[in-house]
């Protein structure tokens, strides 16, 4: 079993974007060397933590540091997350590039907690963001989503800690595909339409990830003036960018952590108001991250992990809580394929390399084994 790769790529440009906000979740990079297993203190290797944000600001992106696709919840602990949103927030103000960050409740213990308990550790936490300088994002917690007696105990956290926040913020709704957890949270869409309302003057906007366009699409048409929808939808985000008469989405996405390069060269032709040529670009991307977001969802972070290892962008595979087993050598096969289609692998050399290398381990270079449509043959 053989596979290579054709080595596409896109350069960097460090623009802004001038139609879009783009914002790109980035990983983490654990420290190989230290004992990054299930249920130990997250470890990580700092400058390729931080190396993979200098990255996304050199394509123009914005960095969304410490939300899910860190682990938060899934291997990263609180006193690492506040440590990378200080180190990141730091690189961001040297290096002129956007960051917002995550707020949660994950410095809690895991189990029942009061609405105090939870009011109490999402400002500790929003009080940490806006001391290193990142603009805050409260993320959905699953200690009120197991607490929330109904959607008054919604109402009362969030609208306490819009009124403590120094400015405005981004809500995050992550949907139970992403995270079981969270099922029913807010007590129905109506709820949090009427807390953005209330408090329209502190919500910058909010990030739906729902994988569910038809149900953004109408959040989004009943934002208050000034209020951005940013899509987290990483099944449909090229049509939700691209919006129609009505409006659009700005981006907040996982997936952007992986197809930078092309996604930018995307941005950059839509600002041009180039629409065929942002499809051109940012359509072959699709296939690839409905795989890697395939259920169970919340697996996906293994492949991003992986698919930035083929890519150069780390040197290993190790992730914090031993997450680097999440998904099966067959899902990342046609991973492989589909990234190379996308165009996200741009040293074929190296590619090649680690993917073969990777094949021996998981024991599927043994030259009896059948061929399968997830590989390339050599010619």
């Amino acid at each position: 079993m053989t596979v290579t790769f054709s080595g596409k790529g896109f350069p960097a440009e460090k623009i802004k974007f001038k139609s879009r906000i783009a914002y790109a979740a980035a990983p983490v990079t654990a420290d190989q060397h230290a004992e990054n297993i299930p249920g130990a203190p997250a470890a990580l290797d700092w400058e390729a933590t931080l190396r993979f944000r200098r990255h996304l600001w050199s394509h123009g992106f914005g960095v969304a540091e410490a939300m899910d696709t860190a682990q938060r919840g899934a291997g990263l602990d609180y006193p690492a997350t506040r440590e990378l949103i200080r180190r990141s927030a730091a690189e961001a103000r040297a290096a002129g590039g956007a960051i917002v960050a995550g707020v949660g409740t994950d410095q809690l213990p895991a189990g029942p907690a009061t609405i105090d308990e939870i009011r109490k550790a999402y400002a500790e936490q929003l009080a940490d963001v806006q001391e290193a300088g990142a603009q805050p994002v409260l993320m959905c917690s699953r200690h009120l989503a197991a607490a929330a007696s109904g959607p008054d105990d919604y109402r009362r956290v969030y609208g306490e800690l819009l009124d403590q926040a120094d400015g405005k913020v981004l809500l995050h709704w992550l949907g139970e595909a992403f995270d079981p957890a969270l099922a029913g949270y807010w007590g129905g869409d109506d709820v949090v339409l009427e807390i953005i309302q209330e408090h329209a003057g502190k919500v910058d906007g909010i990030k739906m990830s729902l994988l569910d366009a038809s149900r953004e699409i109408a959040m989004r048409r009943q934002l208050p003036p000034g209020v951005r929808m940013y899509t987290g939808d990483d099944f449909n985000y090229p049509s939700l960018i691209l919006g129609d008469s009505d409006g659009h989405s700005e981006a907040l996405l996982g997936v952007l952590a992986v197809i930078a390069a092309p996604a930018a060269a995307a941005f950059r032709a839509l600002d041009a108001g180039d629409t065929s040529g942002y499809a051109r670009i940012m359509d072959p991307t699709l296939p690839l991250a409905r795989h890697l977001f395939a259920v169970p969802t919340y697996h996906y972070k293994t492949g991003i992990v992986f698919l930035n290892w083929l890519a150069g962008h780390q040197d290993h595979l190790t992730m914090v809580g031993g997450a680097q087993a999440g998904r099966s050598p067959r899902h990342l096969l046609e991973l492989m394929r589909l990234a190379d289609q996308a165009g996200i692998l741009p040293d074929a050399e190296l590619a090649t390399a680690r993917a073969r290398a990777w094949l021996t381990t998981v024991g599927l270079s043994h030259p009896t084994a059948p061929p399968t449509a997830q590989e390339r043959p050599e010619d």
